[in-house]
């Protein structure tokens, strides 16, 4: 039998050093000094893991595993946990929302 609604959206703190790669500030030209960069995904798992996973470098996106810094469940609890579809829709819905209010945004 299927797991239902068991994925979660999540968004990671990156530290202010990731504004040095060029590549994380080539995607965020609309970035607004000062705001928050961090990273949206998507799993699963309970982000408290994932974070986990991603420091210690399993199947970890490698911003997250050299800049992340602390999860901000304050950006995605109210809608975890949900089904896949619901959480592919909303990571992307979270990150234009972030992008939109000046953030440096990072999405898997």
């Amino acid at each position: 039998m299927k797991r239902r609604n068991h994925y979660h959206v999540y968004v990671v703190e990156l530290s202010k050093d990731v504004l040095y790669e060029g590549k994380f500030r080539k995607c965020n030209p609309d970035y607004v000094e000062g705001k928050p960069c961090v990273y949206v995904g998507m799993t699963g798992l309970d982000p408290d893991l994932r974070f986990d996973k991603h420091k210690a470098g399993i199947q970890a996106n490698a911003y997250v595993q050299r800049y992340g810094l602390r999860l901000l469940p304050d950006l995605y609890e109210a809608f975890n946990p949900m089904a896949y579809k619901d959480a592919v829709d909303r990571e992307i819905e979270v990150g234009i929302d972030l992008r939109s209010a000046g953030f440096g945004v990072w999405q898997g």
